[in-house]
């Protein structure tokens, strides 16, 4: 196990990512009925930067001495993957629920490695394209799956899907750059994960004075403590855990490749789901196959 990770150091770190940011998720949706999507981003990136400062200081690193080019590309990379994608994904979750919200990021693997191609003349190994297919299409499978609740209004449904959008195109761009500053600079995965934060942080502080779509006021009060006692969990898990891995896999592997198995969170769900006593259908256990199929590609020189 060991040497396999050495040998592919970015690919199992993505997929521990999106191990890590499924179950963050079902936790931020359930977060976001009580609170508006830009505050529950502040309130991410504040106790996940907090985590990493933690970190970096017990580790003995230090923050002096970074290339200019690098954190600007980090705190680049935050602000429109970290702060506008996540806040519009968190939106996303409110407006039409996880599922649909995750079919859609299934458009962000293929977006980043073609931009990855285009922009930092990143290639792919012949199979990684067949690959990409094939785990997306997996994960589609799985997630357009019909399940029983009553559709939303239309203007929901447009907006979310706006917000969804909006959410793919942050997720694209901000791998993209964080890529190009770990491929330019000897830039450490923990303190690029700090500096994006930091600049989403930037994004959502801007945003917040016009944030006026708080479900139930502007943060929960003392009533809301199962909020309070959620959210550490989920920012630890998700944010500090998950944000630290997807860096590793950005700077060990390309873009596209790591943003195709980041996107497999929805797999890591079904056994969740199973456990709890949730039935797991045919169509769902084939998507997953056809899924791992193509991740078993991307592993393939």
């Amino acid at each position: 196990m060991a040497n396999f990770f050495s040998q592919y150091p970015g690919e199992v770190s993505a997929l521990a990512a999106a191990l890590f940011w499924a179950l963050a998720t079902v936790l931020y949706a359930r977060m976001g009925e009580h609170i508006s999507a830009l505050r529950l981003n502040l309130l991410k990136n504040v106790l996940a930067g907090a985590m990493l400062l933690i970190t970096i200081w017990a580790g003995g690193d230090t923050l002096a001495d970074m290339e200019t080019k690098a954190l600007v590309l980090f705190i680049l990379s935050g602000a429109v993957g970290i702060g506008l994608g996540d806040t519009a994904y968190f939106a996303a979750l409110r407006y039409v629920g996880a599922r649909r919200a995750l079919l859609l990021l299934v458009l962000s693997p293929p977006l980043t490695a073609l931009m990855a191609l285009f922009f930092l003349g990143e290639t792919l190994a012949p199979l990684a394209w067949p690959g990409i297919a094939f785990t997306v299409a997996g994960v589609a499978w799985v997630i357009t799956e019909r399940v029983a609740g009553h559709p939303e209004p239309s203007a929901l449904r447009l907006r979310g899907l706006a917000c969804a959008l909006v959410a793919v195109l942050g997720q694209s761009v901000g791998s993209v750059l964080a890529r190009l500053a770990f491929v330019e600079t000897a830039f450490s995965p923990l303190s690029g994960a700090l500096f994006r934060l930091a600049g989403g942080l930037v994004v959502v502080l801007i945003g917040l004075p016009f944030d006026s779509s708080a479900p139930r006021g502007r943060f929960p009060n003392r009533r809301g403590a199962r909020f309070w006692a959620v959210l550490p969990v989920a920012v630890f898990v998700g944010t500090y855990l998950g944000i630290w891995l997807q860096q590793v896999s950005l700077k060990y592997s390309a873009a596209g490749i790591a943003q195709t198995l980041f996107a497999t969170s929805p797999l890591f769900v079904l056994p969740l789901a199973a456990l709890m006593g949730e039935r797991i259908s045919w169509r769902a256990v084939c998507g997953a196959v056809l899924a791992v199929g193509g991740i078993a590609l991307l592993f393939m020189p």
